[in-house]
């Protein structure tokens, strides 16, 4: 069963699967701005990524030298959370460890995410509960794909600031040594597909922490990330939506050694500590 959270303005549906948004509306012009989820270009709207953030080198890790898999992105995005609590304009949703978990991630944990609205914003918090008398190592992150109608390049991306915009590039789905530098004209990015022809563009130190969507220069939709230290920027060839993605984290390198301790980007907690993020999509 899916939830439903509403205000005077937006409303947002989620579903238990992945405790993953499907729908963000307007109450006013009944704007959908989630992606519907084709799977003739990506069957998915708003996953959650943990307990790692893009691929493993040879989808595998190693904890106390013991070896364990994990696939792309994790496994929340598969499981069903509970719901533990529910307000007209909030839901927080969860997940622990188990048996099934704790064969490819050896660690007891919890992991809430709490979504609430505030006026024309939508607040999504994550809380990782560190369960063991250890430390907990982790990656987390959002992929949330947002709707374009219209041609994809009617669209344009406002960076928060004045930077260059230094990307890595995917090979064979890891990070690689190899960096390009996205062009800005007053901090605008025009989108078109050939910006996406090696897959996502991956920042490892963007100064930047909010960006804007603009269509035909009138701003649509903001998300706020602050506190994200990484950023991934992704859509399909002709697919109506991008992707703006706040990290924790992102793939391997080619040089991992696989400790997932040594992990470029990896968060560690201490036992029974708790880590706390939140990023905001606001509509315009």
């Amino acid at each position: 069963m899916t939830t439903t959270i509403s205000n005077a303005y937006i409303t947002a549906k989620i579903n238990p699967k992945g405790a993953e948004l499907f729908s963000l509306k307007s109450n006013n012009s009944d704007q959908e701005y989630i992606w519907e989820g084709n799977p003739a270009f990506w069957g998915k709207h708003s996953p959650i990524l943990f307990p790692i953030v893009g691929t493993l080198k040879k989808n595998t890790y190693k904890v106390n030298n013991s070896e364990y898999q994990l696939s792309r992105h994790g496994f929340a995005r598969d499981m069903t959370f509970e719901l533990i609590d529910k307000k007209e304009d909030s839901a927080t949703f969860s997940i622990q460890s188990s048996a099934e978990t704790l064969k490819v991630y050896p660690f007891e944990f919890e992991l809430q995410i709490h979504y609430s609205l505030e006026d024309k914003k939508l607040n999504i918090a994550y809380k990782v509960i560190n369960k063991n008398q250890s430390k907990l190592p982790f990656s987390i992150g959002a992929h949330p794909a947002f709707a374009l109608d219209g041609s994809f390049e009617d669209y344009q991306l406002e960076f928060e600031k004045e930077e260059a915009l230094v990307y890595n590039l995917l090979e064979n789905d890891l990070i690689s040594n190899k960096t390009q530098i996205l062009e800005t004209k007053d901090n605008l990015v025009k989108l078109n597909y050939k910006l996406f022809e090696n897959d996502a563009l991956i920042f490892k130190n963007l100064q930047s922490r909010s960006l804007t969507i603009l269509k035909k220069q009138n701003p649509f939709l903001k998300v706020d990330f602050q506190g994200f230290p990484h950023l991934g920027i992704w859509t399909k060839k002709d697919a109506p939506f991008i992707c703006i993605e706040p990290w924790y984290g992102y793939s391997d390198t080619d040089e991992s050694t696989g400790n997932i301790f040594e992990k470029e980007g990896i968060q560690i907690i201490e036992a029974n500590e708790v880590f706390n993020s939140k990023f905001t999509i606001e509509t315009i």
